[in-house]
């Protein structure tokens, strides 16, 4: 047996060089996120790469895999170190180069090979490392493996059993964008901002909106690991405002903005308004159920209630599950239960057959969203967001909650609202239609108004979200209510804002 990582190890030491580095708290629900060197070093990555391909061994699964990595200026050293590990745990590995985490996700497909590992951050600060990992197509990690594969790797259950074999592949980005354009042009001349922040997706986005026949305006596309103007992240509000200004200089139909690794689109609409993720879902579900009639789809529960009261999407027969928040159970659920589409609020967007292969991929996202305009001639994207009824949303409040205590404290709110609406009472004034309990308690109220508490994935925060569809103040109302509990709760903090 290999020795046991540690996480008290310091950089410029001689026991930094000679023994691996891995913090236990990288491993997160269904990815992995690390400060390199200083909470991983090469090491430490060799180990996850012998970890990795011992929960292949213990799973089953044969032990070939696709790697690639994001454009940071270490992301291919992390990449080799961790191809090393692989190796050493006898995987055939499968090197992409420089990808997306999507491209990686379709080379599964394309290669007929059954895991991943994608070396990114996404849209994490520089100095962020990370790996996204599946051993099934389209799926990535579950907290079940992820746990698995934290024990493996902590506790040097691997072994360097040889008998690994590499191969490069040098023509994977010219196969996927060949994929993506394989499909009717555009009939619609639509003037697009392609907004990349400096990350990964410059490479990409641009070419692949030019040849479904956009008039492309890029936008920070030239590939700088420094990202010098901001973090290529679609819900930060410099890249939104920076696509905001793009789009009213250009005269442009709709701006989109690319995540660091490509598997996420933020929208912008032709005023300059950006449109959140979850009212972006509804309008492609509107769109897509038009033609799809009865579709299914799945949501997370941090999103709209339009997916569930919607008159258009009620007319044309479909219907939607709330699900729980994070890329990857939505993933999993969508797949599981053969929804059409799923649609996670931080704009991962999931289409699975025959509109797509089941992975979440910012580019699909775009060109499903470029169709939408296509089948709408004399609609332009304001038009569309308008269209949606009228909801009264708060933003994602976080008051800070520890990590040892945040679900304990969500027991707790939920055996209230349970033992509450038990007793027949009302809430916020109303009669409760619904308790969705699969990720914390979201609190449906008679008009449709809802309240959210959950517990953050990987963050020590609760997570907060209100709506309402009928006014502002039923939107308080719930939020007062969830408040007063919050507020009896003595591990809870401050707020990062409230309504």
């Amino acid at each position: 047996m290999m020795p046991k990582p540690r996480a008290d190890l310091k950089p410029n030491t001689a026991a930094f060089e000679r023994l691996a580095l891995v913090k236990p708290t990288g491993f997160r629900e269904y990815d992995a996120r690390w400060l390199f060197p200083s909470e991983i070093n090469l090491m430490g990555l060799n180990a996850v790469g012998m970890g990795l391909a011992k929960l292949f061994e213990n799973r089953g699964v044969k032990k070939r895999i696709v790697v690639g990595h994001d454009y940071r200026s270490y992301s291919g050293e992390v990449k080799q170190a961790l191809m090393m590990g692989l190796l050493a745990g006898g995987c055939e590995v499968h090197d992409i180069g420089l990808a997306l985490s999507p491209m990686a996700y379709y080379a599964q497909f394309a290669l007929d090979v059954e895991g991943v590992a994608m070396v990114t951050a996404s849209h994490n600060d520089n100095g962020w490392t990370g790996i996204k990992m599946g051993l099934s197509r389209p799926l990535t990690l579950g907290p079940d493996e992820m746990s698995e594969l934290k024990q493996i790797v902590l506790e040097g259950q691997y072994e360097a059993s040889g008998g690994g074999r590499y191969i490069f592949v040098p023509d994977m980005a010219e196969r996927y964008m060949a994929m993506l354009i394989d499909r009717p042009k555009l009939k619609r001349q639509l003037k697009v901002i392609a907004a990349c922040g400096n990350g990964t997706a410059g490479d990409f986005a641009p070419q692949v909106l030019e040849a479904v026949g956009c008039e492309v305006i890029p936008l920070d596309a030239e590939l700088d690991y420094s990202f010098p103007r901001y973090n290529p992240n679609p819900e930060d509000l410099k890249m939104l405002h920076a696509i905001a200004d793009a789009v009213k200089a250009n005269g442009a139909d709709v701006g989109l903005g690319f995540d660091g690794d490509g598997d996420r689109c933020g929208v912008v609409d032709n005023t300059g308004d950006e449109i959140f993720a979850d009212k972006v879902g509804v309008m492609l579900a509107r769109d897509i159920s038009a033609l799809h009639r009865n579709a299914t789809f799945v949501v997370d529960v941090k999103s709209t209630g339009l997916f569930a009261t919607d008159p258009v999407l009620i007319e044309n027969g479909a219907s939607t599950t709330y699900w729980k928040t994070g890329h990857s159970y939505i993933k999993r659920f969508s797949h599981e239960t053969g929804a059409l589409v799923g649609f996670e609020k931080s704009g991962h967007f999931f289409f699975n057959p025959p509109l797509g292969r089941g992975y979440d991929d910012g580019l699909v996202a775009a060109l499903a969203i470029c169709d939408m305009l296509d089948r709408n001639p004399d609609k332009s994207m304001a038009d569309l967001k308008g269209a949606l009824p009228k909801t009264w949303q708060s933003p994602t409040m976080s008051p800070k909650c520890g990590d040892e205590v945040k679900y304990g404290v969500v027991d707790r709110i939920i055996e209230n609202y349970k033992k509450r609406v038990g007793a027949g009472e009302r809430i916020a004034g109303q009669a409760v239609r619904e308790l969705i309990t699969v990720n914390g308690i979201r609190v449906v109220l008679e008009d449709g108004t809802w309240g959210l508490v959950r517990a953050s994935s990987n963050k020590p925060e609760l997570v907060i979200v209100v709506e309402s569809p009928t006014s502002e103040e039923n939107m308080r109302a719930i939020f007062a209510d969830i408040d007063h509990l919050i507020s009896e709760q003595p591990e809870v903090g401050a707020y990062n804002q409230k309504i």
